[in-house]
């Protein structure tokens, strides 16, 4: 395939292995294409096994698939950044996968990604990319790489909508992706009146609202449900579409600010990082 879907599906926080390979191998039969998933889940392997159980029953080939996986800060180094993607390879059980993140702009992301561009010329990395970078560091990182990152994957909802970065990243070709496209049901956002009458005119649900509008805005969302008739329903959002009075309804509800844990600051981020080196991935 190498061309991104327009949506994913992640495996965040699905740690038990069982359980993950039953959730994957569920989601490629309901027609997910895109599977996203990163060494610090700890989940790679079975992600692959679910991968390998799908072609072998004839349900997907290899290149119909969109298999994306992240390097951890602990391998964001020159040095390091091939040993990491190869473990995550050797996890995964693929050939090579469709794209690889710097999962964050921490430790030497630069010298990483001269080994990612390496590794990307070899065909090893059929896209290379970044996880949670800031418009700052990303307009610094575009100028001063040889190639451009393919995806820069950040926190987007209707809570935290990204409008400046979301501009930014189509005026440089960069695909932009979402995690936590729902906002994890914070602010009680499933059940928010704007929402809910939106997803009355269309007879759908409100993530399948948030999704479409999500899509419509050309990013990509990555949406996670262990439950198969949501991730039936988070896939079936290409039948209709938003008027633009539904999407300025929706800009409405932009607060600009992240529920997610926020690291503006130096000693947040020294809090994250104690914690971040100490994953074995």
């Amino acid at each position: 395939m190498n061309k991104m879907p327009k949506i994913g599906y992640g495996v965040f926080r699905i740690t038990d292995f069982d359980e993950c390979v039953r959730c994957v191998e569920q989601a490629i039969q309901i027609g997910y294409r895109f599977i996203d998933t990163a060494a610090a889940y700890g989940n790679e392997e079975a992600v692959g096994i679910a991968v390998q159980k799908a072609m072998d029953e004839g349900i997907v080939k290899r290149e119909d698939l969109f298999i994306q996986t992240k390097l951890w800060i602990t391998d964001t180094t020159y040095e390091k950044a091939k040993e990491g993607f190869m473990r995550s390879l050797k996890r995964l059980g693929l050939e090579y996968v469709d794209s690889l993140l710097i999962h964050q702009p921490y430790n030497d992301y630069y010298g990483a990604w001269r080994a990612l561009e390496e590794l990307y010329d070899e065909g090893l990395i059929k896209h290379i990319g970044v996880d949670n970078f800031t418009q700052d560091r990303m307009a610094d990182f575009v100028f001063f790489n040889r190639v451009k990152p393919y995806t820069n994957m950040i926190e987007c909802n209707p809570c935290f909508q990204r409008e400046n970065e979301r501009v930014y990243l189509e005026e440089q070709n960069i695909i932009m992706q979402a995690w936590s496209p729902l906002a994890a049901g914070k602010e009680d956002l499933l059940h928010n009146e704007i929402l809910l009458e939106i997803s009355r005119c269309h007879n759908k649900s409100v993530a399948q609202i948030i999704l479409r509008w999500l899509v419509q805005r050309n990013i990509v969302p990555v949406v996670k449900s262990s439950n198969p008739n949501r991730m039936k329903e988070n896939l079936d959002i290409f039948d209709f579409e938003l008027t633009n009075e539904e999407m300025k309804q929706i800009q409405s509800l932009d607060t600009g600010h992240t529920y997610a844990t926020a690291r503006d600051n130096a000693k947040a981020v020294n809090n994250f990082l104690e914690l971040a080196m100490k994953y074995d991935v």
